[in-house]
């Protein structure tokens, strides 16, 4: 269904920005990583021009972040998918097959959904995200020199804070980021003893 889009400095900032940041971050950068690491000197330029202008032409379809999908790479690319690395495709064909289905359905299984208690629901995605959650945080707080910075950062996101109708998203960076600068400048700073 077809929405018009609506620009403004507050979506751009607190939806399209960090939406951006994530898809690269999270989705095309170990895209990438995974084609590389797979053999695969696959040009990133025009591979991320194409799943951009997608986006831009999908977007008010409801398909706003298309991208190298990290995960679906890595299995695809894998030895797992099959031993000759010239008949890997196969299995990217397979993956594409099941999430047009998958879409297709997606009405289907969202009814399914809304039929279930609501608290429910949100305690199924959080037992799922869990593991994600967990390795995600161990990660992120995993130098002792950028801790602070990046609790400060998952503890204003989560909060739902929005202030002149920019999200949560976005206030969590720069406090995080504010953080991560006074804690760099006081490395570097000469200690009065």
């Amino acid at each position: 269904m077809f929405t018009a889009p609506r620009f403004s400095l507050a979506a751009i900032v607190g939806i399209a920005l960090p939406l951006f940041v994530v898809t690269m971050a999270s989705q095309n950068l170990p895209g990438v990583a995974a084609q590389r690491a797979a053999g695969y000197d696959t040009p990133v330029s025009p591979v991320i021009t194409v799943t951009g202008l997608a986006s831009l032409l999908l977007a008010p379809f409801g398909g706003y972040a298309f991208n190298l999908a990290a995960i679906t790479a890595a299995i695809c690319m894998g030895r797992e998918a099959h031993e000759d690395p010239a008949r890997r495709y196969t299995a990217a064909v397979v993956a594409g097959v099941f999430y047009l289905a998958l879409g297709l359905a997606g009405a289907a299984v969202v009814g399914l959904i809304a039929v279930f208690p609501k608290e429910l629901v949100l305690a199924l995605a959080g037992f799922a995200l869990l593991g994600t959650i967990g390795s995600a945080l161990a990660a992120a707080l995993g130098d002792a020199g950028e801790r602070e910075a990046a609790l400060i950062t998952f503890l204003v996101t989560a909060s739902g804070l929005a202030l002149w109708g920019v999200g949560s998203a976005f206030w969590g960076v720069v406090p995080g980021a504010l953080a991560l600068a006074v804690q760099r400048w006081r490395r570097g700073a000469p200690r009065v003893s």
